[in-house]
């Protein structure tokens, strides 16, 4: 399965392994989840999410018509009684796992119940998979923010060491112990035919795309900012990342558990999803481009002292992706920040749409 190669459109190839499977999704209500779970709908998946209630009336769940579309689950990830009940009375062909505490500089206000969340909680899941009675691919997300960064130009491997400074990047790495513990242990690639559940982890980071209302994160600042014609202000100008669209890691996660499931000795690892290398871009060029896309608006640098660490360059070398699964990033960084400015233009001009605005993007993504 191909998803960008000559072999067919990548839309009616996810659908051949998606239509009328029961797929689990753990945060569903978030940002990624939320995405995800409209394009799974669209892929005819029978969809139950379980994940805490969105936060706001904005929030794209609600856009997405969320409660419509799935049978939708409002629960803690730590409520492990809830969460087994949930598991196993759906009994899914698939898992993918999105819940989490996702904001770095928030870990530093909760750190131990980050950990908790990020860490325990994959376990939790984990052992709910255990129990279930039939082969499952689960597909577990984490990030680029796992890997112990130096700070180097070189883009991370998924073979290099693993770490993290702050207690989100930590909590990640320690989540990713976790996954492997219980792959060594319970589900052995090697035992697979006893088992019959396949686990494989994806990380991306620094993700962009319409319907992202996080505090402290840079597009859904911008996008407030623009939105009531307020000044937009940066922290860190000079900070390189790797952006890349919500639906680029999104059709890597939907093909690997495809191909999770078709050859599940092969495909039970990690993998990195990400832009090309040369495709980085610093915050304040993103800034700068955000501004030109919305037509207006302008921003300013605040100088805040002693403020919480948060890593100044990290790049992921995608060639294990590209070359094992057939994937490959479909936009540039540049035509990222564009569709991803377009969305939230669209939200604050013309509201009552946003919601076909949002079904069209995914469709010409996927060419569906």
């Amino acid at each position: 399965m191909k998803l960008n190669g000559k072999s067919g459109n990548m839309f009616h190839e996810l659908k051949k392994a998606y239509q009328g499977k029961k797929v689990f999704l753990t945060g569903h209500t978030g940002f990624k989840g939320s995405w995800l779970l409209k394009i799974l709908n669209l892929l005819g998946a029978e969809i139950r999410g379980y994940a805490l209630a969105p936060q706001t009336k904005d929030d794209l769940f609600y856009i997405i018509n969320g409660n419509e579309i799935c049978d939708s689950i409002i629960a803690d990830l730590r409520d492990v009684d809830a969460l087994n009940k949930a598991l196993l009375d759906f009994q899914p062909d698939y898992i993918f796992h999105l819940a989490a505490q996702p904001l770095v500089r928030l870990s530093y206000d909760i750190p131990a119940e980050t950990f908790m969340i990020n860490a325990i909680g994959t376990a939790y899941l984990l052992d709910a998979l255990k129990k279930i009675d039939k082969p499952c691919s689960c597909v577990l997300i984490t990030t680029d923010k796992v890997y112990n960064n130096n700070e180097w130009i070189y883009p991370y491997r998924e073979t290099d060491r693993l770490g993290g400074y702050d207690p989100y990047s930590a909590s990640k790495a320690c989540a990713e112990l976790v996954i492997d513990s219980y792959k060594n242990s319970f589900f052995n690639s090697k035992k697979y035919n006893e088992h019959k559940k396949a686990i494989s982890v994806g990380r991306a980071g620094n993700v962009i795309g319409g319907g992202d209302w996080s505090p402290d994160r840079l597009i859904p600042d911008i996008a407030r900012a623009l939105g009531k014609e307020e000044k937009v202000i940066i922290r860190n100008p000079l900070s390189v990342r790797p952006w890349q669209h919500v639906l680029e890691p999104l059709a890597g996660y939907l093909l690997l558990g495809a191909k999770l499931t078709a050859e599940p000795d092969k495909f039970a690892q990690a993998y990195n999803f990400g832009p090309n290398a040369d495709d980085a871009l610093p915050v304040k060029q993103m800034v700068e481009l955000a501004i030109s896309s919305w037509t207006k608006g302008h921003y300013e640098v605040l100088k805040i002292e002693n403020q919480p660490h948060e890593a100044g360059l990290l790049k992921l070398d995608i060639s294990k992706a590209v070359n094992e699964l057939g994937w490959k990033p479909k936009m540039n960084a540049t035509e990222a920040v564009v569709k991803t400015i377009g969305w939230y233009k669209r939200f604050y001009n013309n509201k009552g749409d946003i919601g076909e605005y949002t079904e069209n993007q995914i469709k010409d993504f996927f060419n569906a």
